[in-house]
């Protein structure tokens, strides 16, 4: 079976020397050395100050949230995985949906101004497919606004320009450690804050709001990564140069395969940032054509993923309808194939051939 992903293992011997440290110490959780440890690598990786480690990236977002105030209305993408809007709704706030670049993926910033009103309190970009959006064009708008700007990075682990990490744009970043993500801690997440007091209010939020011993300062939730995580997340770190080559030659090579095949659309890559190479996703002339390719692999036992599928504008608890045709469009045509250290060129071969025949 041949799955979309596959979770990367690091060298066992250095993840049980990080847990023979946690058996050493008996801590656990609560801010435990190996969490610190981790936070700090994390810094000085994407040169950034304020990063927060959590239990996972739907928490990141929801505490993202709560750390910035936002209220009312927030403009975002339709086409993510479900959670940027869920978190949104989760938090009493109202998903208004702008529709996306049909080439690269991402949020149109043309399409964002209209939809801003006194209500508007952020806009909520994601860089689909560790894609960059267009943040320095967003960083205006959000500040001609006075509105907030939080990226969803939970795919855009590494990705840089020249000078600095993608997290060092917008109010706040998330990212996502899903044991399914290029980098994971088996479950967990981070955020990025650019202010610190943002941070230091969510480093409140994520311990039920205790600053001290027998004080609590404000109300919270638990969301605290635990040190097994950070274990794993140190393990890995310390692999991702490994990590990054790997994907970088199975990309390529299906890039090169698809390139040429006028049936097929690739997403258009912004060229100020680097790849992460995290997904590869192929988009067909039809639905029904995605589904004949998913059907032909699914029968050779290879598993690729709608992802995105539904498009977020029509889930069933959006109180109203917002049309957004690209969104919806692609959605209904898109497909990730398999990508992860450790896929054979067999496979992937395999897998080139069997879309080809079936478009």
């Amino acid at each position: 079976m041949t799955n979309v992903t596959k979770t990367y293992l690091p060298d066992k011997a250095k993840l049980d020397a990080y847990i023979e440290r946690i058996y050493a110490s008996g801590w656990l959780t609560n801010n435990g050395e190996l969490l610190c440890e981790l936070e700090k690598q994390l810094c000085e990786y994407f040169g950034v100050e304020h990063l927060l480690l959590v239990s996972n990236g739907t928490l990141a977002l929801q505490i993202a949230f709560k750390a910035l105030d936002l209220t009312d209305e927030v403009i975002t993408t339709p086409f993510s995985f479900v959670a940027t809007s869920s978190s949104l709704v989760w938090e009493n706030l109202t998903p208004v949906f702008a529709d996306i670049d049909n080439d690269s993926f991402n949020l149109n910033p043309e399409l964002i101004e209209s939809k801003i009103t006194d209500k508007t309190s952020a806009i909520l970009p994601v860089h689909v497919f560790g894609n960059a959006c267009e943040v320095e064009q967003l960083e205006k708008i959000a500040q001609k606004n006075n509105v907030k700007l939080i990226f969803d990075a939970a795919h855009a682990f590494g990705v840089k320009n020249d000078t600095k990490s993608i997290l060092n744009y917008g109010d706040a970043s998330i990212l996502s450690f899903h044991s399914t993500k290029i980098f994971h801690t088996i479950e967990g997440g981070a955020i990025v804050f650019k202010e610190k007091a943002h941070y230091d209010k969510a480093k409140l939020l994520i311990n039920f709001g205790i600053s001290g011993y027998d004080k609590i300062d404000t109300v919270g939730i638990n969301c605290k990564m635990n040190e097994f995580q950070a274990a794993m997340g140190l393990a890995v770190l310390s692999e991702m140069d490994i990590v990054f080559a790997q994907r970088e030659v199975i990309w390529n090579r299906y890039f090169d395969f698809f390139q040429g095949i006028p049936d097929i659309v690739l997403q258009k890559i912004n060229d100020n940032f680097s790849k992460n190479y995290s997904y590869f996703p192929v988009v067909f002339q039809t639905e029904e054509v995605l589904l004949k390719v998913r059907d032909a692999l699914m029968k050779n036992d290879i598993f690729p993923r709608r992802y995105f599928y539904p498009s977020l504008n029509k889930l069933s608890y959006i109180n109203e309808y917002q049309s957004c045709p690209f969104s919806e469009s692609m959605a209904e045509r898109i497909l990730c194939l398999p990508i992860f250290p450790g896929l054979s060129i067999e496979i992937q071969n395999s897998i080139c051939k069997i879309v080809e025949e079936n478009i």
